[in-house]
């Protein structure tokens, strides 16, 4: 079974996780302004400070206000000691 790919969509929002409210690059496959209500998920990655990677990992969720002002839901799946990058689902 062949599946499509998804684009990529990048840009820079303002992310919220337990103890902290700040900037955050974002990447996630897929438009997530075509995402719809419900238990669909998107893939993506938030790369933040090292430090605040680390943290967000650790709480597990958090919100991503996109560019556009859309508001998605974040939970952190993945993270490498001493990285920035921590990787998400997104879902509305």
């Amino acid at each position: 079974m062949i599946r499509k790919k998804l684009p990529v969509v990048h840009g820079v929002g303002s992310i919220r996780f337990l103890g902290h409210t700040g900037v955050a690059d974002y990447a996630i496959e897929g438009d997530p302004t075509r995402l719809r209500l419900g238990v669909n998920r998107l893939r993506g990655s938030i790369t933040i400070d090292p430090e605040l990677a680390l943290q967000a990992f650790q709480a597990g969720e958090g919100v991503l206000v996109l560019e556009g002002g859309e508001e998605v839901r974040l939970t952190m799946v993945g993270h490498s000691t001493g990285g920035g990058e921590v990787f998400v689902d997104v879902r509305f």
